[in-house]
């Protein structure tokens, strides 16, 4: 037995790993690497909240409100502070937008990145131990280092990201992450407090039998939508909405499936924000070898016009988001 454990190999590090594909980077100076590091140590102390947050009384909401109007869960707050903190001391960052706070937050100004991120996708389901995670997108500044951020430094289409990712916070903990040259996914090994790649160049199958939607709002769902889930149901997919958008998003990229959330009549412009969720997702999803859409286009290619911007989400395997999204131009 301990033979066999001496010779297993402990693996690639996701510093290593960094360290080795940072050449692939158009401005390989190190930066874009301490920023990955910034996000990856921030994400340990906040899977460390997470692991420990019904004993210490950290579960529920705090009693108040985000820009969305969206109750705030005790861990929201807490994983916002952790990333912000994490990306102000790396120095990277010249600032950061959030689904938890109204405004751009300006971090310093010779940085040259600006960061979007969810810290906490998923949180209403905390109380119920389900899998949450965070999602980030990263640009390169547009102004001048050193000039004071301007809105053209922080709306910029999902197509000018380079690089985006999220961390899963489940039965393991995962990070995976894209610049560009593929989707690598890594596991945190707690005794060591490491991240090791254990999912080097991820791929979606092209097909799939997973649908995720949230069929209880059927009802309000336009008629292509309403189309396409007769569809599944006729081909006798699997319906599975864990209400968690990473952890429905994780599982379709490894098995192969589509998640959905469509415009519906109370959200004229669908509930998932574009700047710090769909772009992110739509990212990784093309570089793994999916596609995402509103259903009429291509999320990398819209142009934001606010920081909380709201769009239809389509993503998942190509020929499953190909076949949703053909229901609109009839």
């Amino acid at each position: 037995m301990e033979d066999s454990r001496i010779a297993l190999p402990i693996g690639t590090t996701l510093d290593r790993f960094i360290k080795k594909k940072q050449d692939e980077f158009q401005y390989a100076s190190g930066e874009l690497s301490q920023l990955l590091r910034d996000i990856a140590l921030a994400g340990k102390v906040v899977n460390r909240e997470i692991n420990k947050a019904g004993l210490i009384n950290i579960v529920g909401a705090i009693g108040t409100q985000n820009v969305q109007g969206e109750d705030q869960q005790k861990l929201d707050v807490l994983a916002n502070i952790r990333f912000t903190r994490a990306l102000s001391k790396g120095g990277e960052a010249c600032a950061v937008i959030s689904e938890e706070d109204d405004e751009i937050v300006d971090l310093n100004n010779h940085g040259r990145y600006v960061i979007a991120i969810d810290p906490l996708d998923g949180s209403s389901n905390i109380d119920v131990n389900v899998s949450i995670g965070t999602i980030f997108s990263i640009f390169r500044r547009v102004t001048p280092v050193g000039s004071p951020i301007q809105e053209i430094d922080v709306l910029q289409k999902g197509s000018e990201q380079v690089a985006a990712g999220y961390l899963l916070y489940g039965s393991s903990t995962m990070l995976v992450y894209t610049t560009g040259h593929g989707v690598n996914g890594f596991t945190y090994e707690p005794s060591l407090g490491e991240y090791f790649l254990s999912h080097p160049d991820m791929s979606i199958p092209e097909n799939g039998s997973i649908y995720s939607i949230n069929e209880g709002s059927f009802n309000s769902f336009a008629d292509p939508v309403k189309d396409y889930v007769k569809y599944c149901k006729d081909q006798k997919y699997s319906g599975r909405y864990i209400g968690s958008l990473v952890a429905d998003f994780h599982r379709n990229l490894l098995k192969g499936g589509i998640y959905i959330y469509p415009a519906t009549e109370k959200d004229k412009n669908g509930k998932l924000r574009l700047m710090y969720e769909c772009n992110a997702l739509a990212y990784i999803i093309e570089q793994a070898g999916g596609v995402a859409s509103t259903g009429t286009e291509r999320i990398l290619e819209i142009t934001p016009n606010e920081l909380h911007q709201r769009v239809p989400f389509f993503v998942g395997s190509k020929n499953m988001v190909e076949e949703a999204i053909s229901r609109f131009k009839k």
